[in-house]
């Protein structure tokens, strides 16, 4: 695996996975890689440095460490989202169903689903939505 900073044409910075040199070659040569903020797929690869240390501290930033408008704001949501639901895992499904059709009490939950129990639940006119994280924790 090798990791790229990329920039696209409105210079929005933003990192990626690939699994070799090679591959992500190929994947830009056909506009598979796309820019985090805007969709463009006019991305090429930026001057990177990885684990530069921060004059001020002497310490590398995390990765984890929001540093664009819109990293700050998907975690704003995420914090938004573990403080004001309940995390129900891999029940997610099973429960949105229940509260739709009136079985259980109504409340926000946030958890997992199958594509296909995603794509039932759409088609069934439940309102449901993919977030733009992954939960950092198991358990209310």
């Amino acid at each position: 695996m090798i990791r790229y900073a990329l920039r696209c044409a409105q210079d929005h910075e933003f990192e990626s996975w690939f699994q070799s040199a090679e591959a992500y070659d190929r994947l830009a040569a056909s506009g598979m890689v796309a820019c985090t903020q805007c969709g463009s797929t006019d991305v090429s690869k930026a001057l990177m440095a990885p684990n530069v240390r921060q004059a001020e501290s002497g310490a590398a930033r995390p990765l984890a460490t929001p540093t664009t408008e819109i990293e700050k704001r998907i975690a704003e949501l995420k914090r938004h989202v573990e403080q004001n639901s309940d995390y129900v895992g891999p029940d997610f499904a099973r429960q949105a169903r229940e509260m739709h059709e009136g079985t259980a009490e109504n409340r926000p939950i946030w958890g997992e689903a199958r594509p296909e129990e995603a794509k039932s639940l759409i088609e069934d006119g439940i309102p449901v939505a993919p977030l733009p994280f992954r939960p950092s924790r198991k358990s209310n």
